[in-house]
């Protein structure tokens, strides 16, 4: 189930996460050490949500695909429509999370928006108080675990804010580009900010990479600057 918003929020179903190819994955390293995200996101946070909850991920996803693999040989398709669920959520996981760790930065590398993400962002909700304020809200309102995300829409040509249930990758068929992704499952904040998704929420601004963030707007529009 997705969830977006250009200021009301619509939803759209999303298919099934299907494997592709049937190649092993592997944990991707981190552009940055554990503690450089420090005093945002402890560097204990860091590991254990990369070494341990991204790695699970991993794992999963390609136990699910060895078994898909398995049903697809002998043709059971009761089996392969059972393993939908574990490449959802596995493979959603990681895919999320190899995307969420170069949306983020050393506090002392952030820069604000610049170049066409920064005119659309003022374009669309005026100033990015407002965008980082409407984005709070609605990462504050999911619902147990999942993310909350800046995307482009292809099809209104414009960014808009989505949320996702539980590892729900935003996927090709929703038209929606992420651009920047937020974990708000606990394990990505309870350490230091214990129940407090929304004091999480205030401090993760310092450390998003906005160059990341423009770089993915450029591709996903085909502006140059």
């Amino acid at each position: 189930m997705l969830r977006h918003s250009l200021g009301t929020g619509r939803r759209a179903a999303a298919p099934a996460l299907l494997a592709r190819g049937m190649q092993t994955i592997t944990l991707p390293g981190l552009p940055y050490d554990y503690g450089a995200l420090q005093p945002v996101i402890s560097g204990e946070i860091m590991e254990l949500h990369h070494k341990k909850h991204h790695q699970a991920y991993v794992n999963g996803a390609n136990k699910a695909m060895e078994q898909l693999a398995e049903a697809q040989r002998k043709g059971d398709v009761a089996k392969m429509i059972e393993l939908q669920g574990a490449l959802r959520f596995n493979g959603g996981g990681h895919l999320n999370h190899s995307m969420f760790w170069k949306m983020l930065c050393p506090p002392k590398e952030y820069e604000p928006p610049s170049g066409a993400l920064e005119q659309a962002i003022e374009a669309d909700w005026g100033a990015l108080d407002a965008l980082v304020a409407q984005f709070n809200a609605k990462a504050a309102g999911v619902q147990g675990s999942g993310w909350a995300w800046l995307a482009f829409s292809k099809e209104a040509k414009r960014t808009v804010i989505a949320t996702t249930p539980n590892q729900d990758p935003l996927e090709p068929t929703s038209g929606l580009v992420p651009l920047l992704g937020i974990d708000v499952w606990e394990h990505a904040y309870y350490l230091q900010y214990k129940n407090a998704r929304p004091d999480y929420l205030k401090e993760v601004w310092k450390v998003v990479n906005w160059k990341e963030a423009g770089r993915r707007y450029r591709e996903a529009t085909g502006s140059g600057v």
